[in-house]
């Protein structure tokens, strides 16, 4: 009786971890050490272009999910989003 409850109660912690969000500072700081990681140096035109890759890339995968079948407003077999059939 235990066993399944300890179980449930650990599956139940892992899912819940997945659902941790990133804060801005965070995100920004692992974009940094990326950057740093290419070898680009803080303070230079090529780090800040770094810098904006990283989040032009983000941005457009964001924008691919949305607007794919796996998005919640793409255009997909059930409608929505501003696709044909809309």
């Amino acid at each position: 009786m235990r066993a399944p409850f300890l179980f449930a109660l650990g599956v139940a912690g892992v899912l819940l971890a997945g659902c941790q969000t990133v804060t801005p500072e965070q995100r920004r700081a692992a974009d940094e050490r990326q950057c740093l990681s290419y070898g680009f140096k803080r303070g230079t035109n090529a780090f800040a272009t770094c810098l904006q890759r990283i989040d032009l890339n983000r941005d457009a995968d964001r924008r691919a999910f949305l607007y794919s079948d796996a998005g919640w407003y793409g255009p997909g077999p059930y409608g929505g989003g501003y696709g044909p059939g809309w």
